[in-house]
C-alpha cells in the first residue's frame, strides 16, 4: 500500500521531470534554455528597454540577465550596441533567427501554468499557495530565494551546460532506476 507521503514525493518528482522534460525540448528544438527564451521575449516588447528593466520585469537580477545577453550574444541571437546619445545604455538587438523563433511562439512552462493558475477559483489558488509553500518549508527550502521561472539548472548557462547538466541528471536517472 502507498503511503501519503509516497504519493507526495512521487507527485513531487513528477513536477521536477515535468520542467525537466520542457527544458529539454527548448533547448533540443530551439537551442535555448527557458531563461533565455523569457529575456528574448522581454527583449522583443520594447527596443529601448534597458537591461535593468528586463531584469525587472521578469524576476531575475541584472547580473543574471547580463550573463544570459553573454551567452545569447555568443549564440548570435542578439548583439549589443551602445547607445549613440547615452553611453550608459546598451540597446539589445534581436537576431533574424531569433526573431523567426520568437515568431513560432515557443511556450515557456511557467506561461501555461499562470493561465491554467489563473482560472482557479480563490480558495483553491490559496491552498495550493499554502500546500507548496509548507512544503518547501519541510524540504528546508523556505528561505530559498527564486525567481518565478521554471526551468531546471543554471539560469545563464551555455547551450553545452544546458546539455551537459541533462546528460548527467538522465545517467544518475538510469542508474537509480
Amino acid at each position: 500500500m502507498t503511503s501519503e507521503s509516497d504519493i507526495v514525493l512521487a507527485t513531487i518528482r513528477r513536477i521536477i521531470r515535468a520542467i525537466d522534460l520542457h527544458s529539454k525540448s527548448l533547448t533540443k528544438r530551439y537551442g535555448l534554455t527557458g531563461p533565455q527564451l523569457l529575456v528574448l521575449k522581454e527583449f522583443r516588447k520594447g527596443s529601448n528597454l534597458t537591461v535593468g528593466q528586463v531584469a525587472q520585469n521578469i524576476s531575475l537580477s541584472q547580473a543574471t540577465v547580463t550573463a544570459i545577453l553573454d551567452r545569447l550574444e555568443k549564440l548570435t541571437f542578439v548583439q549589443r550596441n551602445r547607445n549613440k546619445t547615452d553611453k550608459r545604455k546598451v540597446n539589445v538587438i534581436l537576431s533574424v533567427e531569433a526573431k523567426k523563433i520568437l515568431d513560432s511562439d515557443p511556450s515557456l512552462l511557467q506561461d501555461e501554468f499562470v493561465e491554467r493558475f489563473n482560472k482557479l477559483q480563490d480558495w483553491e489558488k490559496t491552498l495550493l499557495i499554502s500546500s507548496l509553500q509548507r512544503t518547501a518549508s519541510m524540504m528546508n527550502a523556505g528561505d530559498i530565494i527564486s525567481p518565478p521561472v521554471l526551468a531546471s539548472g543554471p539560469l545563464a548557462a551555455t547551450e553545452l551546460e544546458v546539455q551537459t547538466f541533462f546528460e548527467d541528471k538522465d545517467s544518475s536517472n538510469s542508474q537509480s532506476g
